[in-house]
């Protein structure tokens, strides 16, 4: 393998660009990648100024048709960093599919297929993306059509492989996005099985936020010569991301919930959960006192998913509230605030949540609920982010008051100075004959302040996220239960040991922290992509 990337932060080189690529102004627009006018116009249309990190270092790698590994996280362009290669070089006058993107989940395999069809809309082809869930002979026509590209999950194309209704001869291309959540998954088996039935002679390109043991044996199985591009994780615009949190008991997260949605005013929300029956139990909550939010878990149908995506995508519901199985592979502009309604249950999983917010150099604020007794796992996710987590005050209801108050007079203010209030004048004269001005003034400021709704709601109280610290960490599914992700052994994944090395920054705190001498505590090994702060 070779690695095109060996930046060094001492030396002031930039992040995440490979040292290969460097120098000048090289591939800092889309035209100097070299790419076709109908795609370049496509980026246009769908608003892109300039490439970002992963695909200025892969997309002229892959254009030459090398094989490649390419290590960034969500969010920083991976899609387009594929899909622009893959419709550069697709033959559209040869029959069948002739590149396959395996995807680990139904939304991102939805997304990256409406991705890359937008990328095509000058082009005479087509994606096509297959998942379970979805109505198989409503496949097998789309097959039919020979589309030039399949955005797949394992399991349903290995599913169209054993009956014969997909033809694989002719596929020149394989992507592995999300490779490491693929591991995490359970499909490892699977995407053996269906990359031995590609053709030998094709380029392969594997995408994963890190790069787990099972993921570097595939590649020295099945890619030739593979060049490497890190993106560093301070080049992920996930560092303008503000964090707090605020600790209370697990019954009063509820109306904090609710009076920071009154106080913040989000746009777009997603509140994350621990489970299914609390993510039931807070959207009618939330539903109940007057929110228009909808809830996304394991347990919905296929229709109901997508409708509820649709919504939120579409604005028509501003609260989407969701477990960690069910958004994975979610990837929806515009989202300001992200709620950890219950604690993560691993520094990794925090930072995926908490990555939904702050894209495309947009800031975001993301809130974190902590019970007393998870306040560990807070100091753990800071070691891994490298930064402090600021603490709020659970906010009170005449905040909220006072904060509506302050919106209430902004909008008649602006609605004042705005005009158009011919209509109204010889009504409000007629009043100021009667009512004194002020009077008239606050009896409007109070006629539009909001006030809070308290309306009962019923949500259960579940058991703090507290666990003893131990060599191996749980990560809970969407129904609660736990799996193991490393060995109790000390093994981990990749084959490291675990050594239980304190971090000096942090060694001092953990003792005051009431862990026991000696015992080791774990390190992630996941990379984390927040910038150090000062």
């Amino acid at each position: 393998m070779n690695d095109c990337e060996e930046t060094n932060s001492e030396t002031g080189e930039e992040a995440g660009v490979p040292m290969a690529l460097t120098g000048g102004n090289m591939n800092d627009t889309f035209k100097e990648l070299g790419i076709s006018q109908e795609i370049l116009k496509a980026v246009e249309d769908m608003g892109f100024e300039e490439p970002s990190p992963i695909q200025k270092a892969s997309i002229p790698l892959t254009l030459a048709g090398r094989d490649m590994i390419g290590q960034a996280q969500t969010g920083t362009g991976k899609t387009a960093a594929f899909g622009i290669p893959i419709l550069e070089r697709i033959d559209a006058s040869k029959p069948g599919p002739q590149a396959i993107v395996l995807s680990p989940t139904r939304e991102l395999a939805i997304q990256s297929a409406e991705e890359i069809n937008h990328l095509a809309q000058y082009l005479p082809l087509h994606a096509l993306p297959i998942y379970g869930g979805q109505d198989i002979e409503r496949q097998f026509k789309a097959l039919k059509k020979h589309p030039n590209v399949i955005v797949a999950t394992p399991g349903r194309l290995m599913d169209h492989m054993k009956r014969g209704t997909i033809d694989l001869s002719h596929v020149q291309i394989l992507v592995l996005d999300e490779g490491d959540e693929m591991v995490d998954m359970g499909f490892i088996d699977d995407i053996r099985t269906i990359l031995a039935a590609i053709p030998e002679e094709r380029q392969t390109l594997f995408f994963s936020a890190t790069m787990p043991a099972p993921i570097r044996e595939l590649a020295e199985t099945f890619l030739k010569d593979p060049e490497i591009v890190k993106i560093k994780a301070a080049t992920v615009t996930i560092d303008l991301i503000e964090q707090e949190y605020i600790e209370l008991p697990d019954r009063q997260k509820f109306d904090a919930l609710c009076r920071l949605l009154d106080m913040q005013d989000p746009e777009l929300a997603i509140v994350f959960v621990r489970t299914k029956r609390r993510c039931d139990e807070v959207t009618e909550a939330l539903k109940k006192r007057g929110y228009m939010a909808e809830g996304l878990h394991g347990d919905l149908s296929q229709q109901k998913r997508d409708n509820v995506i649709r919504q939120f995508k579409e604005g028509t519901i501003d609260i989407l509230v969701a477990t960690d199985v069910a958004a994975r592979g979610l990837d929806i502009s515009g989202v300001t605030n992200v709620y950890n309604f219950d604690m993560p249950q691993d520094p990794e999983i925090y930072v995926h949540r908490v990555g939904r917010t702050g894209r495309a150099g947009k800031t975001g604020l993301a809130t974190t609920f902590v019970i007393s007794r998870e306040m560990g796992q807070l100091r753990d996710i800071e070691r891994v982010i490298r930064r402090r987590i600021r603490r709020r005050p659970m906010p009170t209801l005449s905040e909220v008051i006072a904060g509506n108050q302050k919106a209430a007079i902004e909008g008649l203010s602006q609605a004042a100075q705005a005009g158009g209030l011919e209509d109204y004048r010889e009504s409000a004269e007629d009043l100021l004959n009667d009512i004194d001005s002020v009077s008239l003034v606050a009896a409007a400021i109070k006629l539009l302040t909001k006030q809070p709704d308290v309306t009962p709601v019923n949500i259960t109280e579940e058991k703090p996220n507290f666990r003893r610290r131990r060599t191996g960490f749980r990560r809970r599914d969407d129904d609660g239960r736990s799996r193991r992700r490393f060995r109790g052994d000390g093994n981990r994944p990749d084959g490291k040991r675990f050594d239980g090395r304190k971090n000096s920054r942090f060694g001092d705190r953990r003792k005051s922290g009431g862990n026991r001498e000696g015992r080791n505590i774990h390190e992630s090994n996941f990379k984390p992509y927040f910038r150090e702060s000062d």
